[in-house]
């Protein structure tokens, strides 16, 4: 029985044609000499590329191993202290505390909270504890994972007025838009904020594991650490390259992505006593009852589908799905009603 994998939001469509392309042009010196790229007086043609796409110096685009080496990173250069803190959503990705724990600093949490069709940032509590705890560094999840929930244009806007004297990364690892503009006027206007996004989620490229971040005018520091003096991996720049001329392709992934989501709000929330959180990631957020876990993962498991069963402090009465094609989808959504019929 072929097996559906949805718990680790990868992007089941693949790669564009265009990636693939790019492989099959690859050439022995990509493999075995460095990159010269620095003699025409850039870093990498990937950051090269992106700070034309954003329209803003390549000093400012980073390079990482993904958005978890770029976060590691920022919390290196910046938590030199066991006393700084670095301030996370509590609804969140463990690896956030975890980071700080690998530099004996301190996390700290603020709250995501449960509204009525989704989660949602309780600005004004994060304000209180920001100024109360005055962190060295502010993560800020958009989308966040595993609730889903973003947080808007002004709700972000309102909080970096306040948040001068931090660094503040706002991760959009889950981001599912071509969209560039409203980044630069964000790190143009504020020169503590970093934006990392990846090419693990949207673009299908999580075996490559390549990221990136653009950065405040004020941030130097952080670029030394970034820095790479040998260049880069220069295969997976090639495809990286490829997928930012592949936008066709990936806003009609987006597209369908954004179709299923409503799908399985509207076809799971049928069913009683389950509730389907609405998402702008490539996964939504289910909340069923705590001693059907177990059975309904065995049930699935049966039939080949994989999903995530969150077993974490505040989260563990809930599925998170990751977004398939719409066959797999469809398949899942079945599935759980057909266990829930069954009952």
């Amino acid at each position: 029985m072929e097996k559906i994998y949805l718990d680790r939001n990868e992007n089941n469509y693949g790669p564009s044609k265009k990636c693939f392309e790019a492989v099959k042009l690859i050439t022995p010196d990509l493999f075995n000499t460095y990159s010269t790229t620095y003699k025409s007086g850039y870093k990498s043609t990937l950051s090269k590329r992106l700070s034309d796409e954003f329209n803003i110096t390549e000093d400012r685009v980073l390079l990482g191993y993904g958005a978890e080496d770029l976060l590691k990173q920022v919390v290196l250069t910046y938590l030199k202290e066991k006393t700084e803190k670095l301030l996370v959503p509590d609804h969140s990705w463990w690896y956030y505390k975890e980071i700080a724990n690998e530099t004996n600093s301190v996390s700290v949490e603020y709250p995501i909270v449960e509204g009525e069709e989704s989660y949602e940032y309780d600005i004004d509590k994060l304000l209180d504890i920001y100024n109360a705890e005055k962190p060295k560094v502010v993560f800020i999840a958009s989308p966040n994972n595993p609730t889903g929930n973003s947080i808007s244009g002004d709700q972000l806007t309102y909080v970096l007025d306040r948040m001068s004297e931090s660094v503040v990364v706002l991760d959009e690892a889950y981001w599912l838009s071509s969209d560039s503009e409203k980044a630069t006027e964000l790190v143009n206007k504020y020169s503590n904020l970093i934006i990392i996004r990846t090419f693990s989620k949207l673009y299908a490229l999580a075996g490559i594991r390549i990221g990136y971040a653009i950065i405040g005018e004020q941030l130097n520091q952080i670029k030394k650490t970034s820095n790479r003096y040998l260049g880069y991996n220069r295969i997976s720049e090639k495809i990286a390259l490829a997928a930012l001329d592949s936008v066709d392709y990936y806003n009609g992934i987006a597209e369908k992505m954004a179709s299923d989501r409503d799908l399985y709000f509207t076809e799971l929330n049928k069913i009683k006593n389950v509730k389907v959180y609405k998402s702008e990631a490539n996964f939504v957020l289910v909340k069923i009852e705590k001693d059907l876990m177990n059975p309904l993962k065995e049930f699935l498991v049966e039939r080949g589908i994989i999903i995530k069963f969150m077993n974490e402090e505040i989260v563990n009465s809930h599925l998170r799905i990751t977004l398939g094609t719409k066959e797999e989808n469809r398949k899942v959504i079945s599935a759980i009603t057909e266990f829930y019929k069954s009952l």
